[in-house]
């Protein structure tokens, strides 16, 4: 296939803007001294701002019960609103480390700050630019330009859902690393959208914004194909990579518009978070990523209306052993891979004024220190991470994540020196 017909053909999506992974060069890559302790790594950032007063502490019941070990009962008015769910499995728990009082400390306690804490293991402030790539490098950047020379563009994927400028972590501005390091990313709950599927399928006439945006995508993919090969520029992505990218893109969008994603778990909907989970779990099938990031945002419904906070929050966990078993079932990925699950802020002690029709009143996340208290979850093969393992005393940070994952994938001692303030999650591994 030419760079004609292949910028032809990915033009029937480029309606949808942002919803399809971008096409990135594979960059120049650096080969890693250190140990991989496993071959994949995926991170669940969970899963839109989680209190643990519900989630740890149980105060609504279990309402982790993928998660965590334990049948208490959650709240009856609570649990006459929720929508249905298969029984729960073995806990996550079981296959890995629960460090129970984790910490945000620094920064707003805002969506898009947190994200980027978890993603660059840099603290943000109140200067974070939403409408700019972060200042730090992302996970997918040290991973790109750090790890094995074997390794391309196919093996990095961030998927989003599309509450917020979540395609902005895809890569920094940070000197010496930068777009050809960054990942290819995906926005499902757009994608797989009837309004996706017009955007997509159908012609329409495009205002002048949504001109400015087909062309800036386009533009992308024009960008990718014309790099030219150079020791610091990076190399650009095999025409064959290219080709199964764009397989991947029509199989999934016609798998989607005849019907097959509308029940694709079998519980009689899917909700934005689940989308996204069965998204990552398409890419984990088809491609076995060995870095791929996802996250999840229906429970920022906490702001409103409490009852359905409990009931999104009770989805994610049923999402995230979703995943799990997904993964464990998927050859290449099974047996080798760590899972690592963390909100990325939690609420606040006091609620706000909202009233949901149980009388329950609704949580923002205004910077207080409940706000700040958070889980991290680590799972893995049992002679890698230290199994059934819950650390229940305040330890770890969200600038732990990317050295953790960088650990575990053995490019920790690449990166250089002051660029991660945290440290790697040693409790975790065995």
């Amino acid at each position: 296939m030419n760079r004609r017909k292949f910028i032809k053909n990915t033009g029937v999506a480029a309606a949808a803007a942002l919803t399809i992974p971008y096409i990135l060069p594979s960059g120049r890559l650096f080969a890693a001294t250190g140990n991989r302790k496993v071959n994949h790594v995926v991170l669940c950032l969970f899963a839109g701002g989680v209190r643990n007063l519900e989630a740890m502490q149980k105060a609504e019941g279990n309402l982790l019960r993928n998660i965590l070990p334990g049948s208490e009962a959650i709240s009856p008015d609570i649990a006459g609103s929720m929508f249905p769910l298969p029984a729960p499995g073995t806990p996550l728990l079981n296959n890995g480390t629960l460090f129970k009082e984790f910490r945000y400390s620094v920064g707003p306690t805002g969506h898009f700050n947190g994200h980027t804490t978890a993603i660059t293991g840099n603290y943000t402030t109140t200067d974070l630019n939403i409408k700019m790539p972060p200042k730090f490098p992302t996970v997918f950047e040290y991973y790109r330009k750090h790890n094995s020379p074997t390794n391309n563009a196919l093996n990095a994927w961030w998927i989003s859902n599309m509450l917020g400028p979540y395609p902005s972590l895809n890569y920094s501005i940070y000197p010496g690393y930068g777009a050809m390091y960054g990942a290819n990313y995906m926005q499902p709950s757009t994608l797989f959208s009837q309004r996706g599927f017009n955007n997509l399928g159908n012609p329409k006439t495009f205002t002048s914004s949504e001109k400015t945006a087909v062309n800036q995508l386009r533009e992308q993919f024009n960008k990718g194909f014309a790099l030219s090969y150079s020791a610091e520029g990076g190399m650009m992505n095999e025409l064959e990579e290219a080709v199964q990218l764009e397989n991947f893109i029509q199989q999934t969008f016609n798998e989607a518009q005849s019907g097959q994603y509308a029940n694709a778990w079998g519980v009689g909907y899917m909700t934005n978070d689940m989308v996204n989970i069965f998204a990552a779990e398409k890419i984990i099938q088809q491609f076995k990523p060995e870095l791929l990031v996802v996250n999840m945002q229906d429970v920022d419904i906490g702001h409103s209306n409490f009852t359905q906070y409990c009931n999104t929050l009770r989805i994610a966990d049923y999402s995230l052993a979703h995943l799990w078993n997904t993964i464990q079932s998927t050859p290449g990925m099974a047996n080798d891979t760590i899972l690592i699950a963390v909100p990325e802020h939690g609420r606040n002690q006091q609620p706000n004024t909202i009233q949901d029709s149980n009388g329950r009143y609704a949580l923002d996340h205004t910077n207080d220190q409940m706000s700040r208290e958070i889980f991290c979850l680590v799972v893995g093969p049992s002679g890698v991470i230290k199994q059934n393992q819950t650390i229940s005393s305040v330890t770890g940070q969200s600038i732990d994540v990317v050295p953790t994952i960088a650990y575990a994938l053995g490019f920790d001692h690449e990166i250089p020196g002051g660029l991660l303030p945290g440290q790697p999650l040693m409790q975790a591994f065995v």
